[in-house]
């Protein structure tokens, strides 16, 4: 598996990394295999969430003791289990951050990052300061900001965070001409949600309402005409992703080990995209989405 830098902080990312929402409603086996095959085939950077259900307690009872073959990044600020508190509060910070490493089975977690929280509560400071105040205890070695639009361009510009987690895919592009070059040029560590836009591309019909935008942009963009690749959805999305080398790594979440390894193989063996479909994604996206805000 190929790796990257995550921007200044030092440490060599897997391109690809695995993101732990939907394990939540997994049972142990399942978990155990996923991770430890990710694992065994070169991913090191696992990325989960405070809220997303038993997320975390899963990782401490399936990885906790491989713990020193991955970085391990987690995300906090809401309210979540039976925390009685106030969301976006030095309180509920600290005591995400510490139920995490208790949930994982660690004593230092790699990246906290804050969970899509709202530049007027960026710009009051408290959340960040509890976030400095663990990176400074050593209970995580770099923070990050989770998030999208204006809320993410704020974090970029402060200055103050190691990492950026945002969405971007090639039905997603507006984060490409601004965000990702200045979150590049302040040495941030890039890391990329939905990096195949749900893999709506070509479908006949959305799955969820959650994916029913995504459906949306690429039927539109499809309507266009033809488009040389797209009949590898997927290997065109992947391509698209990894032409940009600002990327460290992309998240990708999965309960089916044979996606997993679908995924692995094609990074493995060599992604790339024709020069001509990667000109034609970005020109209908700038034709058709100057009104498509970056999803979150």
């Amino acid at each position: 598996m190929q790796t990257r830098k995550l921007g200044s902080t030092g440490i060599e990312v897997s391109r690809l990394g695995i993101g732990l929402s939907e394990i939540r409603e997994s049972d142990v086996y399942t978990v155990e295999k996923l991770l430890n095959t990710a694992l065994d085939q070169g991913i090191n950077f696992l990325d989960t969430s405070a809220c997303y259900g038993n997320s975390e307690e899963l990782v401490g009872k399936t990885v906790a003791n491989r713990r020193n073959e991955f970085s391990l990044a987690t995300k906090c600020g809401h309210i979540t289990g039976d925390f009685e508190g106030t969301a976006w509060t030095k309180d509920t910070i600290k005591h995400s951050i510490d139920r995490s490493l208790n949930r994982m089975k660690t004593d230092y977690l790699d990246l906290v990052q804050l969970h899509s929280c709202d530049k007027e509560i960026l710009e009051k400071g408290e959340v960040i300061d509890e976030l400095l105040a663990a990176k400074n205890s050593g209970k995580t070695k770099f923070i990050g900001y989770s998030g999208d639009n204006e809320n993410a361009e704020w974090a970029v510009q402060s200055g103050i965070f190691d990492t950026l987690q945002t969405s971007f895919s090639l039905v997603d592009q507006k984060a490409r001409n601004g965000l990702l070059k200045l979150a590049n040029s302040k040495g941030m560590g890039i890391i990329i949600k939905r990096p195949i836009g749900n893999g709506v591309w070509g479908k006949g019909q959305s799955s969820s309402s959650y994916t029913q935008e995504y459906f949306n942009r690429a039927n539109a963009m499809a309507g266009v005409g033809d488009i040389v690749g797209s009949d590898d959805p997927i290997g065109m999305a992947m391509g698209f992703l990894f032409s940009h080398e600002e990327i460290s790594t992309a998240i990708i979440g999965t309960t089916n080990v044979n996606h997993l390894l679908s995924n692995i193989e094609m990074l493995d063996k060599g992604i790339s995209i024709d020069p001509k479909t990667f000109s034609e994604l970005v020109d209908r996206f700038e034709n058709l989405g100057s009104n498509w805000f970056q999803m979150n």
